[in-house]
C-alpha cells in the first residue's frame, strides 16, 4: 500500500500547500494554485539543513571554520584563527587553557567580522588576549602542558604574530 497521499489530492488542511483555498467565486479572476512536493523558502537561507519526505535522519553540522564575512584584509588572519580552533581539541591543552584560547580566537573573529568597519585598537587587543591565553602553554607554566602543546601553541603565537 502506498502510504503518500496523491500529489493531486487537495490537502487535509486547506491553508497548507494550496494558495487557493476557497473556490472561486462565479465571475471572479481564476486563483492561482501552487504545488509544492517540498519546502518553499521565499528568502535567504544560511547554513540550513534540511531532511524531506524521509522516516528517519540523522544531521549534524560542526562550524569550527572562520566566519562566512570578513572584513577587507584581515582574510588571511581568518584563516590563522579558524586553523587553530580546527587544532585546538587536539592540542593537549588543558581544560581551563583550552577554554580560554577558544573564546579569546572567537573574540578576534567577532571584531574581525563585523560589518562596521574594524577597529584596529579592537583587533589588536583581542589578538594580545589571545596570545596571552597561549603563552603559559607556550612557556611551561602552565599546568600539565605537554612538549606537544607548548610546540603547538608557541607556533600559533608565531603565526598570530605574523611571524
Amino acid at each position: 500500500m502506498n502510504e503518500r497521499p496523491d500529489e493531486n489530492a487537495a490537502p487535509e488542511n486547506p491553508a497548507v500547500g494550496n494558495a487557493a483555498a476557497e473556490h472561486d467565486a462565479p465571475g471572479s479572476p481564476a486563483a492561482q494554485v501552487n504545488h509544492y512536493n517540498g519546502p518553499v523558502f521565499h528568502g535567504t537561507v544560511s547554513q540550513g539543513q534540511f531532511a524531506w519526505d524521509n522516516g528517519t535522519a540523522t544531521q549534524n553540522q560542526q562550524n569550527n571554520g572562520t566566519p562566512g564575512t570578513v572584513a577587507p584584509g584581515y582574510e588571511a588572519l581568518a584563516e590563522r584563527i579558524g586553523e587553530l580552533l580546527r587544532q585546538l581539541p587536539g592540542a593537549g591543552l588543558g581544560e581551563a587553557e583550552q577554554r580560554d584560547t577558544q573564546e579569546a580566537a572567537e573574540e578576534v573573529l567577532a571584531v574581525i567580522s563585523q560589518e562596521e568597519p574594524v577597529e584596529e585598537g579592537r583587533v589588536r587587543r583581542a589578538l594580545t588576549t589571545l596570545r596571552g591565553a597561549l603563552a603559559p602553554v607556550a612557556t611551561g607554566v602552565a599546568a600539565g602542558a605537554t612538549v606537544g602543546a607548548q610546540e603547538w601553541a608557541l607556533a600559533a603565537i608565531t603565526g598570530l604574530s605574523g611571524g
